[in-house]
């Protein structure tokens, strides 16, 4: 049986994720308030601002950047979490 979480980003219970996804008190802090919907609608979100920014899950300068926009996202804490400004979605191909 799954478990379960009330997800602050769905505002609705939902199926948890089975472990933290991030280190420290963050990754506890996610692992008991975000679902997994939640959370891979976070990774979608942060390949955005990988690409936009240049950023990198592997550059240590980077991660206060991206625990921001986590913080922003998931919890809308802070002032980050939305996507850049000059973000334009890909067309679809037809």
């Amino acid at each position: 049986m799954p478990r379960v979480v009330f997800c602050q980003v769905l505002q609705r219970e939902a199926e948890g994720l089975d472990y933290p996804p991030h280190p420290g008190e963050l990754g506890q802090r996610i692992f008991e308030n975000i679902s997994r919907e939640a959370w891979l609608r976070w990774l979608a979100h942060l390949t955005v601002l990988i690409n936009d920014y240049g950023l990198s899950t592997a550059d240590p300068t980077s991660m206060p950047v991206i625990e921001q926009h986590m913080l922003g996202f998931l919890f809308r804490e802070g002032e980050f979490g939305a996507l850049p400004a000059d973000f334009r979605p890909p067309r679809r191909k037809k």
